[in-house]
């Protein structure tokens, strides 16, 4: 079982420190009180394979997020027509073709049980793939990051400038940076609030102060919460506010993929010149570059760490110094635990992806994943609820007959007005009668609105030839077309004593 570990190993003598944040932390007052300061993390900009997949997972979650909203979805009648809508007025979820009714919450539940085994089984294969690529702290962090390299420069020159007295140069940066911040914050806020209402008209409302105060609430909140915790938090909120760091270990083994250093290949590390050769020392130069491109400020060279984000960059910054040194490339990589023992033991690399938690994730994925589109495919278009009165339970007409009162509800969640046939199904001999309506013996036709419930009065008069006993069973049954719904319900007669 690998087990996570916090930074805790102390730099080799004569190393120096192994992050800006230990650098911090070394030169920071021992005494300086309970909670110590932020030490800030400068990461440097690196180039390689995994920072292109970033900047490409950045810019298509970005785009999802902010142009959903925007995606118009023709639906008939009145019902708003935006593709994905949670719709809390109208008590709807619409999702494309798809619309949840609040009596549907369990499909919500069932897409949070398959989005938690889906992490689940991506952790246990490849690590904290979700926390280094899609989290969306991760990624609006990405997206801060770039603006302030925009406004101050890279790495080196960052750290120059917090160090340089003020100055006009440094305010108009520092200005800028913070102007943009926010910018992207408020986009960030007023996009949420977009999924809630219709977007193009909670947009004209918004910015002519008719919108619901709920909207300029939430937008404010989200506005808040991006640019504290994406501008100025940052990896604060991966190691201290989120649960998954601590929660990961549970789902990691020695046969995880996961961001390593190859030990076996890179000890013992050393300054290296181009003049010396590479026997007896392993192909890492202690150069530090991949401490200075992490963005949680570690070494992962001090092996699992509970801060590591499985992002990639170190990778691709070891691999630019390999490339310089005339080494191959994969001093660091995603590799796992077993592989390196393996091979510092002499052994060929040990890769096992499918094994007993890979498949017990992967069979519980697939089950739930089953049982919602079943669910789906299957749910039905015609929901009934039947109401029978209780005061009076009967009423005994001046003929004999007795009378029953029903309250009878029919839900149409199609997007298209339905006409159903009402039919009480119980003692022969049943004559219903409906106000505003026609009935025919035992039936009635009833039409209700697209994706609406309407309420419908039914009396139900037995003659009193046909009064057999005190409670008879009975039902109302609604049809229309393949869609069918039936409701027990009880014809109360006072028979048994109707003398």
């Amino acid at each position: 079982m690998t087990v996570v570990i916090d930074r805790t190993n102390a730099p080799k003598r004569g190393a120096g420190p192994v992050s800006a944040a230990a650098h911090a932390r070394k030169s920071a007052d021992p005494g300086g009180g309970l909670y110590k300061p932020r030490a800030p993390i400068y990461p440097k900009l690196v180039h390689g394979r995994w920072r292109a997949i970033k900047w490409a997972v950045m810019i298509v979650t970005l785009a999802i997020y902010y142009i959903t909203p925007w995606i118009r979805w023709d639906r008939p009648g009145n019902l708003p027509d935006q593709a994905v809508l949670v719709d809390f007025a109208g008590r709807r979820f619409y999702f494309f073709d798809i619309q949840l009714w609040p009596q549907e919450v369990h499909f919500i539940t069932g897409l949070l049980v398959l989005a938690a085994l889906a992490l689940f089984l991506v952790t246990a294969l490849f690590g904290r793939l979700w926390c280094g690529y899609t989290c969306p702290q991760t990624v609006w962090t990405d997206l801060f990051i770039y603006v302030e390299r925009l406004f101050e420069g890279d790495r080196n020159a960052r750290m120059r400038l917090d160090a340089a007295p003020w100055s006009f140069d440094k305010a108009w940066r520092k200005v800028g940076k913070h102007a943009v911040w926010l910018g992207i914050a408020f986009a960030t806020g007023g996009a949420w609030i977009f999924y809630f209402h219709d977007a193009p008209k909670l947009l004209h409302d918004f910015w002519t102060l008719q919108g619901p105060a709920t909207g300029y609430v939430f937008c404010a909140l989200l506005t808040f919460t991006t640019y504290v915790f994406a501008g100025t938090m940052r990896e604060q909120v991966c190691i201290y506010m989120c649960p998954w760091p601590r929660i990961q270990g549970a789902m990691l083994d020695t046969h995880s993929l996961q961001v390593t250093y190859r030990y076996d290949r890179g000890e013992p590390r050393g300054a290296h010149k181009k003049s010396q050769g590479w026997e007896g020392r392993g192909d890492c130069v202690d150069c530090h570059q991949c401490v200075t491109a992490c963005p949680m400020g570690i070494d992962i060279r001090n092996g699992p760490q509970l801060e590591c984000i499985n992002c990639g960059l170190c990778i691709d910054a070891c691999d630019e110094i390999m490339l310089k040194v005339d080494r191959p490339k994969g001093l660091i990589a995603y590799d796992t635990d077993a592989a390196v023992e393996s091979r510092a033991a002499g052994k060929p690399a040990i890769y096992r992806l499918i094994r007993p938690r890979t498949i017990f994730y992967a069979v519980a994925l697939a089950a739930v994943s089953g049982l919602m589109v079943w669910g789906l495919a299957t749910r039905p278009t015609l929901d009934l609820h039947v109401l029978r009165d209780r005061n009076p339970v009967f009423v005994r007409l001046h003929d004999g007959a007795v009378r029953n009162g029903y309250t009878v509800k029919i839900a149409n969640r199609t997007f298209y007005p339905q006409t159903y046939s009402v039919r009480f199904d119980g003692p022969s001999g049943v004559i219903l009668k409906t106000p505003g309506l026609e009935a025919v013996g035992d039936t009635v036709a009833v039409t209700v609105p697209a994706n609406e419930v309407r309420s419908v009065r039914v009396f139900a008069t037995l003659p009193p030839t046909a009064l057999t006993a005190a409670n008879l069973p009975a039902a109302f049954v609604v049809q229309a077309g393949m869609a069918e719904a039936r409701a027990k319900t009880t014809f109360l007669s006072g028979a048994a004593n109707a003398e």
